[in-house]
């Protein structure tokens, strides 16, 4: 498949998905998300990629659906938007959530509406001092959906959520790092080579190890603690007995570089 709205690489076990509808600050259409489930579908299928990093084109990540693509005039049909969550926003959220490796997010510029959380769907958010994340769904009478909802309680609590999603205010990248809402905030200029530094390391490191680690921070969000010890035990039990588990420890062992495999 040939890509019109994106741009996508697999090199050296990192995957780079760049948002690339620059003059719409990338924000969605339909043919965007077709293109980005395609891309998304390639980084599953290929064994070699162990890290994906996802990005934007231009001066912003992703300023959220492209009102344009599915535009409402007055006394013109009313459209479904609870099918356009269904069928794209949805299904990209849990396909981020569930990717067997860890998802690097960095946000270039500003990421508003379903743009921010698609970004707060990943797994590690960096964002360039100049970035900025806007729940702007109240502006349109409507609710955060791509999952922020959920996310946004669960990363700076219910006050600090309530606040952003209802007054729909742009909350700076500098004060989204010191609210634990991203990871971390850098100078523009070292965005993409900290996102790429931090890649690499994902792309050499025990693979499934971060995989089990996403599986049990999404569980431990329903689990008791008594069903978050077992799910504990289970991983720790199948982890122990893999490759990189045996590697770890004889290079540990033997004071050298360890040298994974992701498996």
């Amino acid at each position: 498949m040939s890509y019109e709205s994106i741009m996508f690489k697999i090199e050296n076990g990192i995957a780079l998905l760049t948002l690339s509808r620059p003059d719409r600050l990338n924000s969605f259409t339909q043919a965007m998300h077709l293109e980005v489930r395609d891309a998304l579908q390639r980084v599953q299928a290929d064994k070699s990629v162990r890290v994906l990093v996802l990005t934007g084109a231009g001066r912003g990540f992703c300023a959220g659906q492209d009102l344009s693509d599915r535009a409402v005039d007055p006394g013109a049909p009313s459209v479904d938007l609870g099918e356009s969550v269904e069928k794209f926003y949805a299904p990209l959220v849990l396909t981020l959530k569930n990717l067997p490796m860890p998802v690097i997010c960095a946000v270039n510029g500003v990421a508003a509406g379903a743009g921010a959380n698609l970004a707060l769907a990943c797994d590690i958010v960096l964002a360039a001092k100049s970035a900025s994340f806007i729940e702007a769904f109240s502006k349109l009478g409507l609710i955060p959906d791509t999952g922020g909802t959920w996310h946004l309680p669960r990363l700076i609590g219910h006050a600090r959520a309530m606040g952003l999603a209802m007054l729909g205010e742009k909350l700076s990248a500098e004060k989204a790092e010191e609210w634990g809402l991203i990871w971390r905030c850098v100078p523009d200029e070292a965005l993409m080579i900290e996102a790429m530094a931090m890649a690499e390391h994902f792309a050499a490191a025990p693979t499934k190890g971060l995989a089990f680690t996403k599986k049990a921070f999404q569980a431990s969000q329903a689990n008791s603690l008594e069903d978050q010890l077992q799910l504990e035990a289970g991983m720790m039990r199948e982890l122990g007995y893999s490759h990189d588990y045996r590697e770890g420890v004889a290079a540990f062992m033997a004071k050298r570089t360890p040298h994974f495999k992701g498996e």
